[in-house]
């Protein structure tokens, strides 16, 4: 038979190896430090750590979202905004990103705020709202260079939200309000011109062809003859309206031929007065 303190001295050994027994998970990484100096990372699968000789570290390897608080910004033109971001960032050596800084996303997140702050206070404010892709941009890769010597890769970075002050809220309001007024009326306007256009069109095509006058005549009286109305149309033929034209043509013509007296444009030559002789016989 085996002793009792053996048999306790196995059991210890037992419960000490089974306790050394670390199982990590696939996005997670070990770094390990033994007598205090580091080992490289371990994992994923079964790893030993036989402790108090060894210390464990573990790291993910998996995206984190990191929000940035809302930053007091001045822009270029000098309108104060409130903005904040969301960072997106993954470790990409483990190693680095334990024995290089003390907490990695503390680190991120204050090189985030100060990136921000610096970034945006160099642009005016349509540039921030109309170009955020490109501001995005700039501020990922400032992060980037941060980041990169304690092993973490900033994957983006996108605004979340401004807080415009109320009084510019009003004044973008009333400036887009005025935006649109302006293209009204130069749609109206271009929309006046393409019908009078289209008009002057209209009436060189129809003095081309006097017959189309009298079919769009009879075209417009069985529109009227449609509705339903009190409205009594008395149709002229078209025979005596260019009846009427030629009359009028005529008159217009007389008028400048002859006087307003009836007689012809030529004055008359007067009959001079009798001789004395010519009364003396008489």
């Amino acid at each position: 038979m085996i002793d009792t303190p053996i048999l306790l001295l196995i059991v210890i050994i037992a419960l000490y190896l089974i306790s050394s027994i670390k199982i990590l998970k696939e996005y997670e990484r070990a770094v390990v430090f033994r007598l205090g100096r580091i080992s490289p990372s371990k994992g994923p699968g079964i790893i030993l750590v036989f402790r108090p000789l060894d210390q464990i570290v573990r790291v993910s390897l998996r995206q984190e979202a990191m929000e940035v608080p809302p930053q007091d910004i001045i822009t270029r033109d000098n309108v104060t905004l409130k903005v904040n971001a969301v960072v997106t960032l993954r470790v990409i050596d483990p190693t680095k990103a334990v024995i290089e800084v003390a907490n990695y996303i503390y680190q991120t997140s204050q090189f985030s705020q100060t990136t921000l702050r610096s970034v945006l206070g160099e642009v005016e404010l349509d540039e921030l709202l109309a170009h955020r892709d490109r501001l995005n941009q700039r501020i990922q890769n400032i992060l980037d260079g941060h980041t990169a010597p304690f092993g973490v890769k900033v994957v983006s970075v996108e605004v979340k939200q401004v807080d415009l002050p109320e009084t510019m809220l009003r004044a973008m309001a009333k400036q887009a309000e005025a935006e649109r007024e302006r293209r009204s009326k130069i749609i109206h306007a271009e929309g006046e011109f393409n019908a009078a256009q289209k008009l002057v069109d209209a009436a060189a095509l129809l003095a081309t062809q006097p017959m189309t006058l009298q079919l769009r005549y009879l075209q417009t009286l069985t529109e009227i003859g449609v509705e339903k109305n009190t409205t009594i149309v008395f149709p002229l033929p078209m025979e005596l309206m260019t009846l009427l034209n030629k009359t009028v043509q005529t008159a217009d013509a007389a008028k400048s031929l002859f006087g307003p007296q009836g007689g012809t444009g030529t004055p008359q030559a007067s009959t001079p007065p009798p001789s004395p002789a010519t009364a003396e016989s008489e």
